[in-house]
């Protein structure tokens, strides 16, 4: 396990170094041909025109050196824990992501902890009822759950709740820290709309899964050794079952990141979702290189953890 470990820890150090390797070059290479560059943005469109303020801006800004020197130079201030200031407010980017980054981890953790207690238990539930009336009802709400854009479906929450029941999502954040009710209050609806996307699919795929399992000659002589029916499913075709499922949930983490971003947005919560996405809209190089190095981190620490999982579901495995 240590060898195959690291490994792996090599393999994400490759993998951080592409990311910021193709993050730079699309900003500070890509968007400028197609659109404008920092300096651009913050001279305004009058200041466009004088090319003296622009570059005077970058050199302020530090984007007047050529660009191998500015990559390594974010390089080795990564690597030393630096993330630079904000282009816009100079703000340190470290304390932004320090006061963030728990308020999305939380968001898409509730919201896959959601998906799971509710895909899991169903998935089983109409496999065991297999053709029968539990197990239509609950492949009909898998696809419309994977048709309906969750993010849709929070736009007609706000719109019909404001409009018919006098009630709107609470503009001001709490924090756990300062009152856990409102905190609730704030983060569970969004949490749970985040999770309905992965969980129509979770659903089917544990169906489908579970009745893998049982069709397999171990169930059966579990049942002739005398195992009762609860027994067989706990002890034996759930475990292995979840195997494909926990893959399924390693690979959904992208997904919980990206969509953490729109209910971010939409619910005005201080995340890392909407902290990125005004900096794209500002083209603000440090905010946007370090919060993609961050989901990148997130993403990575994910897919290790999903691997070290499967031994602990399936002793059978082994790296």
């Amino acid at each position: 396990m240590a060898r195959y470990l690291i490994r792996r820890l090599m393999l994400a150090g490759v993998t951080l170094l592409l990311v910021t390797i193709i993050v730079f070059t699309l900003l500070r290479v890509v968007v400028p041909l197609v659109y404008a560059d920092a300096a651009d943005i913050i001279a305004g469109e009058y200041g466009r025109q004088d090319p003296a303020l622009i570059a005077k801006l970058k050199e302020e800004y530090g984007l007047s050196a050529s660009l191998p020197r500015q990559y390594f130079k974010f390089l080795n201030e990564l690597a030393h824990g630096d993330l630079g200031r904000s282009l816009f407010n100079g703000r340190p980017v470290a304390g932004e992501i320090k006061d963030r980054l728990p308020v999305s981890i939380e968001l898409g953790l509730v919201g896959l902890l959601s998906g799971l207690a509710f895909s899991v238990p169903m998935g089983i539930w109409a496999a065991l009822r297999q053709d029968k009336w539990p197990d239509y009802i609950l492949r009909t709400l898998a696809i419309l759950l994977n048709a309906v854009p969750g993010f849709w479906l929070a736009i007609l929450i706000i719109t019909f709740g404001s409009v018919w029941f006098n009630w709107a999502p609470p503009l001001k954040f709490a924090y756990i820290q300062e009152d856990p009710i409102a905190h609730i209050k704030i983060l569970l609806l969004p949490a749970l709309l985040i999770g309905l996307t992965p969980s129509a699919g979770l659903v089917r795929l544990m169906r489908t899964q579970m009745l893998e399992v049982q069709r397999q000659d171990y169930i059966r002589t579990a049942h002739a050794k005398g195992l009762t029916g609860g027994q067989v499913v706990s002890r034996h075709a759930i475990r292995n079952a979840l195997i494909p499922i926990v893959t399924v949930v390693g690979l959904t983490v992208p997904s919980l990141a990206a969509g953490t971003a729109i209910f971010e947005s939409i619910f005005t919560l201080p995340g890392m979702g909407q902290y990125l996405v005004s900096a794209v809209g500002n083209l603000d190089y440090p905010v946007i290189q370090s919060t993609n190095v961050i989901f990148a981190v997130l993403i990575i620490a994910s897919n290790l953890a999903v691997d070290l999982s499967y031994p602990l579901i399936d002793p059978r495995i082994r790296y």
